[in-house]
């Protein structure tokens, strides 16, 4: 650290290589790239062909990731200012643990394996800060970012530039490659391949948001970035735009070369040779299903997404801004299963209000309290299923779905929680609760009675009690609710719902 500046590092382990960048970061949350390094290894050909990483593949990356270890040694830069995290190869492979840890062993550095929603959450905060200039534009329309990898998909839909759904398809450019190959396929079988697999995922897609409404196309990866480069232009350094008309007309232009004519004409490496069309394929028949004239490409990958994570982590207007994705894509999948909006949204209000005046009481952080408003908000879709016992189709619902900027963990957490908002407490017999790590279940049980109560608040789903004030005394919490209505039922809904939280916390509730 220098005049108040750190030089940090992040690492991505991908599925066709491993890369590295360097850069140093201000005090005010700026950053600029000292150094970049990268070589390909063929993680994602073993693993999607065999299920495990080859003893000579993990021998090479372990050699890779050395010399990255004695590159940062001259940068100085301490351990914990590097990161490492690695995708769907290293995901997917059955010997991850075997290769994470010998990792360690040698170099030192610690894996952090990434979710496909993860991906989704860091590319996302690259896109965000490469286009911020188009904001303005953005937040007017909708837009789709989608990054074709080497062994997954990621798709995120925006509706005015709020988060309507992100998912991480099984759709990469090494599976397709190798499976179309294994079936001796002609550029014609590639396209029929593809166009089968894509429109059952663009039906799925429309049903979240009508695909001919996007108008701005964002491609992430490096296949976007050589057509942009061969035939786009630059709008600044951090972002370049191709012209529908000029995409298409290179994909015509190259589609029957052999992969030996590409890495002639266009001077790449092989193995990014192999895989350049079914790459620029997929983009072109995602790209048809929207209204877009134009692809928007940034000059930005999942590592600077990584990189900002690690500068922007307090920065309070980029994690409020994430915040509200995630509650926008909680919202989305809510009303994919048609939930009571105005109930829903109430609870949550009303639970968050009981999170901040009691958060002496409870002592959770503000992630805790972002998990507690998802799960006010899809406590109830279970009723989607059956009323009946809604509360476990609720947790099955939340346990299968993908929601912006949550990982596994998050997603079982919020289901525990739904789970809990009516009848049965938390019990040994539930596997789902009892397989959490202590730590979550504590969080689960104390975000469980917060929800119990605002949800009886607001038992009628007519919004009565639209606000209150909180007065503890010795045993007991009251709950103060200005106006004249008839709060009969929610005072029934509270003497049925509160034992959670008088068993959490200590406190009886009454409605006053």
């Amino acid at each position: 650290m220098t005049n108040g500046k750190h030089i940090i590092a992040a690492i991505e382990i991908g599925s066709t290589g491993l890369r590295m960048i360097v850069a140093e970061t201000a005090e005010n949350g700026t950053w600029r790239i000292l150094d970049r390094a990268g070589r390909p290894v063929s993680l994602g050909r073993d693993v999607f062909t065999t299920g495990i990483i080859s003893r000579d593949s993990m021998l090479e990356a372990l050699r890779i990731l050395n010399g990255f270890k004695e590159l940062l040694k001259g940068w100085k830069i301490p351990d914990h200012q590097i990161k490492v995290i690695a995708t769907s190869a290293l995901r997917e492979a059955r010997n991850r643990d075997t290769f994470v840890d010998r990792v360690a062993l040698h170099t030192g550095f610690r894996i952090n394996i990434v979710e496909g929603i993860e991906e989704n959450h860091l590319m996302y905060l690259a896109v965000q800060d490469a286009i911020r200039d188009l904001k303005p534009q953005t937040i007017r329309t909708n837009s789709i970012i989608i990054e074709v990898g080497g062994g997954s998909t990621e798709i995120m839909l925006l509706h005015r530039g709020k988060m309507v759904a992100a998912h991480s398809l099984r759709i990469g450019t090494i599976r397709i490659y190798q499976q179309v190959a294994a079936a001796l396929g002609s550029s014609k079988y590639l396209l029929r391949f593809l166009q089968e697999n894509v429109r059952t995922t663009i039906d799925m897609l429309s049903s979240e948001m009508l695909l001919q409404s996007v108008r701005f196309f964002i491609a992430i990866g490096s296949d976007a970035r050589l057509v942009a480069q061969r035939v786009g232009r630059e709008e600044s350094e951090l972002y370049s735009v191709i012209d529908k008309e000029a995409f298409e007309r290179f994909i015509e232009e190259h589609r029957g070369l052999s992969v030996d004519d590409l890495v002639s004409r266009l001077r790449i490496p092989y193995n990014e040779a192999e895989t350049l069309m079914p790459g620029l394929l997929v983009y072109r028949l995602f790209l048809n299903g929207t209204s877009a004239d134009q692809l928007i490409v940034p000059n930005v990958s999942i590592r600077e997404g990584l990189l900002i994570s690690m500068v922007g982590g307090p920065d309070l207007e980029v994690q409020e801004e994430f915040y509200s994705q995630v509650i926008a894509s909680a919202v989305s999948l809510g009303r994919k299963y048609h939930f009571d909006e105005p109930h829903a949204l109430h609870v949550a209000h009303l639970a968050l209000k009981l999170f901040d005046d009691l958060k002496v009481e409870h002592g959770l952080d503000r992630h805790a309290r972002l998990l507690l408003e998802v799960a006010s908000i899809l406590h109830d879709i279970g009723r989607y299923v059956r009323t009946s016992g809604h509360q476990k189709h609720s947790q099955y619902i939340v346990l299968n779905s993908e929601i912006f900027g949550l990982h596994r963990d998050d997603l079982t957490i919020v289901a525990n929680i739904a789970r809990y908002h009516r009848k049965s407490l938390p019990s040994s017999a539930h596997m789902t609760f009892t397989s959490l790590p202590r730590e979550d279940r504590i969080i689960v049980l104390k975000l469980s009675a917060l929800l119990r109560v605002a949800d009886a608040l607001d038992r009628g789903h007519s919004q009565r009690v639209a606000d209150f004030t909180i007065e503890k005394r010795e045993d007991t919490v009251i709950l103060h609710s200005p106006g004249f209505h008839d709060l009969t039922l929610e005072k029934m809904g509270l003497a049925d719902k509160a034992n959670l939280f008088e068993e959490v916390f200590g406190y009886k509730v009454i409605l006053s």
